[in-house]
């Protein structure tokens, strides 16, 4: 299968001599095209420092990163800038929409840069809201809408200019039960069926129960890994469960 992202002993040390703490240590990652992903720990696992080095906004101290064939620790400054518009897509807890945009303008973001006549913007609008069930607010501001379909809309947002990686940090965090379902089932169905690669840290097993491969990092390291296989999500909820209570890391939902 074709390696979307490649991570070769990442290690992250912060601090001064005599004064070191070691945030990662050697992280070897791999996500194929078409793959979703969590990635899960206890709290200080290295998870959000992992997180920002694949998303270039922070260079490990040592070891390789590779997203769709490109090298990115060995880009410019500005190539990088390039490189995560064009190429990643983000989506966080606290949905990072701008409340003086419509939701339909918010969706639009990444566009604006492309130079894509009006029939095709609104083309990419209509397929994209379609996937997240949201073309009914298209017109309404942020503040009008509830806390699942700001979070769809920013969902929209981070695949409308199709992506090499989506970058998804604890999507589920600020939502309900039904809307992180809801939000869930449709980034499922985009890694399945629009082969989006979607790479998703969260604490949540409920979750991590929806991804085709978790990894578990402890104190920095990759701990272990588990793949759903052809098994039900509720027998790999409580296989991630048994995990995280060997890890002490993550929340007891049910499912």
């Amino acid at each position: 299968m074709n390696a979307i992202l490649k991570a070769n002993q990442l290690k992250k040390i912060y601090g001064a001599k005599g004064n070191l703490f070691t945030a990662l240590e050697e992280i070897d990652l791999e996500v194929s095209k078409g793959e979703f992903v969590g990635i899960m720990g206890p709290s200080g696992a290295g998870k959000s420092t992992l997180l920002n080095i694949l998303a270039t906004i922070d260079q490990p101290t040592s070891g390789d990163l590779f997203i769709d064939g490109e090298s990115i620790l060995h880009m410019k400054e500005d190539e990088v800038s390039s490189f995560r518009r064009d190429k990643l897509g983000f989506i966080f807890q606290d949905y990072n929409l701008l409340d003086t945009l419509t939701v339909k303008e918010n969706i639009l973001l990444p566009l604006a840069m492309a130079k894509m006549n009006v029939k095709e913007l609104e083309a990419k609008v209509h397929q994209v809201t379609g996937k997240f069930g949201i073309q009914s607010i298209l017109e309404k501001y942020p503040y009008q809408i509830s806390g699942g379909q700001k979070q769809r809309t920013a969902a929209a947002r981070a695949i409308v200019a199709n992506p090499s990686l989506v970058l998804a940090d604890e999507p589920t965090g600020a939502l309900d039960s039904k809307s992180a379902t809801d939000l869930l089932e449709s980034l499922k169905e985009l890694s399945e069926q629009d082969e989006a690669t979607i790479l998703m840290v969260t604490h949540d097993a409920f979750a991590a129960s929806y991804c085709q491969r978790v990894l578990f990092i402890k104190d920095g390291r990759l701990f272990t890994e588990l793949a759903k296989g052809k098994g039900s999500r509720k027998e790999f909820f409580n296989k991630i469960m048994d995990v995280l209570s060997a890890i002490g890391g993550g929340i007891h939902d049910s499912i």
